[in-house]
């Protein structure tokens, strides 16, 4: 699996495009904005989107979604249905953040924990980690050992659990039982920020001791 990080948003929300070089099939996941930016990098690599991904349903995530969605006429795919609580409120997220308004919208399809995705030959195994929003996922391929963690996991931190609907038991309870028990040298792929390991969070990131 090849993992293009393409950073999005004025939050620098790190959108992924996911591609199978066997097929050149790929997927879109988490398209928080700059459209443009993310359609040029699917032209650039010469692939064939087949469908957006979401791990969670805050705007700089999301806010691009249906118009990618529909411009590459794409289902969308997750995240797990709990998050319909920020999915069904993108209007005042955007009134929040200073974001242009942006509609409400559901999924093609919500996920569940242990569900597969395939991407071309790729098999992403869906990890449910609540406790940053109440339906976030994680995308996992064993085989490659890449794991994208929206804003579960990051570089030495985890995700704020602040927000309406937040637990930091919860989130930390899922990071220690579904993610640090994944093989050490699996690469993260998080929200922000740069790549990091599970080994290296495991024995060095604060929030998790």
């Amino acid at each position: 699996m090849k993992i293009i990080v393409i950073p999005v948003t004025p939050y620098e929300q790190n959108c992924s495009l996911i591609i199978c070089e066997a097929t050149k099939k790929a997927a879109v996941v988490d398209p928080g904005g700059n459209i443009e930016r993310i359609l040029a990098m699917v032209k650039k690599h010469d692939v064939s989107v087949d469908k957006v991904l979401l791990t969670h349903g805050h705007l700089d995530h999301v806010g691009g979604t249906e118009a990618i969605a529909k411009q590459l006429d794409v289902p969308i795919i997750g995240p797990e249905k709990e998050d319909d609580f920020w999915l069904s409120q993108l209007e005042a997220q955007s009134q929040r953040f200073g974001f242009p308004l942006h509609t409400s919208f559901s999924p093609t399809t919500w996920l569940k924990e242990g569900e597969v995705v395939e991407v071309g030959n790729i098999k992403l195994k869906v990890l449910h980690i609540p406790g940053h929003t109440p339906g976030h996922i994680a995308l996992l391929d064993e085989q490659s050992k890449q794991v994208i963690v929206g804003d579960i996991l990051f570089n030495g931190g985890i995700g704020r659990s602040d927000f309406p609907r937040g637990d930091q038991f919860q989130l930390v309870s899922g990071i220690k039982n579904k993610l640090l028990t994944l093989d050490p040298d699996t690469l993260v792929y998080p929200g922000h920020g740069p790549t990091t390991t599970i080994g290296r969070e495991k024995m060095s990131n604060p929030f998790l001791r």
